[in-house]
């Protein structure tokens, strides 16, 4: 399963809270009122570091970058939106809909790496993109199927239809592109992020077709599914405001491993989990309120490395 991979880039946050400058087409962040910022960010590195073990103890290489207090990233504990990573240590930065996101772009990460011993190469830069208001946020706007070289996306505020076929075209990828929605306030608004409705793993797909309100673009994404072997897990809306659209497949000491949290999977009924417990070992950790004030879930902090 050239397309997987057992390592993972994530990083810790020092400060979080609700990002407001997001928060305008993210409506899965909420604000808590209840306790500090302090408070919140110490629940959150609980959960960073929970996470963490549990992969670890499934054999799972972790590289923890610790984010510093220079510049205030409320959101830097999703690495994957501003940076992904492709075979021989090869590395793409994107373009962010949020000034204040723009700032996670910290040449310290890829120093990090290299500490790892993985010096990484930047083969593209996207992000001067943001100076005409095209945005695509990494594998969060994007979901990739590596094997395949199919790349889907859900077009939104935050992902550019023109850019993203400009990047499938120079990065190798098949483009399929659709429109997923959310019911907000009796409203269908599109869902920020194609990875909060869509994971794709080696030989399954985990998707809400009911958020693909034009049955065109659903049938061409089943289509492509199928095409490429894969077994199509559906989600209900319900169960994607969970997280449980947000999902990603590595590789552990026995085979693939899907992780996800705790909402997520406590979200899923049980056939759902006897179908995926067929591809993949099921891993969760609780991540409340990385959830409930980033509007992020488990796939969102980690960016693989190869």
């Amino acid at each position: 399963m050239k397309g997987f991979t057992s390592c993972v880039l994530m990083v810790r946050p020092v400060v979080f809270y609700k990002n407001d400058e997001t928060a305008a087409n993210n409506y899965y962040q909420k604000r808590d009122l209840s306790r500090s910022v302090d408070e919140i960010t110490l629940a959150a590195q609980n959960e960073f570091d929970a996470l963490v073990v549990r992969l670890q103890s499934v054999g799972i290489e972790v590289v923890v970058h610790q984010d510093t207090i220079e510049t205030i990233t409320p959101d830097s504990v999703f690495p994957n939106n501003w940076i992904s990573f492709h075979s021989k240590n090869k590395a793409i930065l994107y373009p962010m809909y949020a000034p204040n996101r723009r700032l996670e772009r910290n040449p310290e990460v890829i120093d990090t790496l290299r500490k790892h011993g993985l010096s990484m190469d930047v083969i593209a830069d996207y992000s001067p993109w943001e100076k005409e208001l095209h945005y695509l946020e990494g594998t969060g706007s994007m979901v990739l199927d590596r094997e395949a070289h199919v790349a889907y996306a859900a077009i939104s505020e935050r992902t550019d239809p023109d850019l993203f076929v400009h990047f499938c075209k120079e990065q190798g990828f098949a483009p399929i592109v659709f429109h997923s929605y959310q019911s907000v306030g009796g409203k269908r608004l599109p869902i920020y992020h194609t990875n909060v409705m869509m994971s794709v793993g080696p030989t399954f797909a985990i998707i809400g077709l009911q958020t693909l309100d034009h049955s065109e673009e659903r049938k061409k994404v089943i289509e492509k599914l199928e095409e490429t072997g894969k077994e199509i897990i559906d989600l209900t809306e319900g169960q994607i405001n969970q997280f449980a659209g947000n999902m990603l497949t590595l590789l552990g000491d026995d085979g693939p491993v899907l992780v996800m949290s705790s909402s997520a999977y406590n979200s899923l009924n049980p056939e759902q989990v006897k179908r995926l417990e067929k591809h993949a070992q099921l891993l969760h950790s609780p991540l409340t309120t990385i959830e409930y004030c980033g509007g992020g879930s488990a796939r969102c902090m980690l960016a693989e490395l190869f």
